[in-house]
């Protein structure tokens, strides 16, 4: 059996060549991040964005909930495989990143699929609840401060259906994750939510090794 290939470069730019479907407006928006020395780091990877928009059609998800937005780039992913009267909620802190995600939504011409909510994540979903009750959600995705994913997802279990699934970004961490010698606050945050996932029996689970690590979490259906 083969063992996991390393990625470096050369097999990025490969994978790249032969299965990325991005267009001009994504890689503008990624150009316009890249711009941002500090925090070019949190958009979204292109590859990463083409398998949330796959995962959207293969879940059937006509709503989603996304905990953190930044540069909006995977709201606009997102929204384009949505169904026919589907929508996107996305929540953020940051009116200034956001405004850059609203420049792109408007030019690829789905901002009328996406509702953006500026405050604290929590709140955010708190409200959402109150407004429209469990299980509402079909896709959750996570990307957001690291200290909050465990909130965040007890959140989004009571917001998905049953079936339906989480996507938690982030989950090695920059492999952090798997370095003793790393005990920031944001690694051992990751840390324990992927320990606590383990045996977590509310879900089924799948990491993911690529980007910085995508945590799949499937909402058990009822029974």
């Amino acid at each position: 059996m083969a063992g996991q290939v390393e990625l470096n470069e050369r097999v990025l730019d490969y994978v790249r060549s032969v299965s990325l479907r991005d267009d001009e407006i994504l890689r503008d928006l990624v150009a316009e991040t890249a711009f941002m020395p500090t925090l070019n780091a949190m958009v979204t990877m292109p590859e990463e964005g083409q398998l949330l928009a796959m995962l959207v059609g293969l879940t059937g998800a006509e709503r989603v909930l996304e905990i953190g937005t930044f540069t909006g780039y995977s709201s606009l992913c997102m929204a384009r495989a949505l169904p026919p009267g589907g929508q996107i909620v996305t929540c953020d802190l940051s009116e200034r990143w956001t405004k850059v995600a609203r420049r792109y939504w408007e030019r690829a011409g789905v901002s009328d699929l996406i509702e953006l909510r500026l405050g604290d994540g929590t709140e955010s979903m708190a409200n959402l609840l109150a407004e429209h009750g469990p299980e509402t959600f079909d896709l959750v995705f996570i990307d957001a401060d690291k200290t909050g994913y465990a909130r965040y997802y007890e959140q989004a279990l009571t917001h998905l259906r049953p079936g339906g699934l989480v996507v938690l970004d982030n989950t090695l961490y920059f492999g952090r994750v798997a370095d003793p010698g790393a005990n920031d606050p944001d690694t051992e945050a990751i840390r324990e939510l992927n320990a606590s996932l383990l045996v977590d029996s509310r879900v089924e689970l799948s990491m993911l090794v690529m980007a910085d690590g995508i945590t799949l979490a499937r909402k058990n259906k009822a029974k």
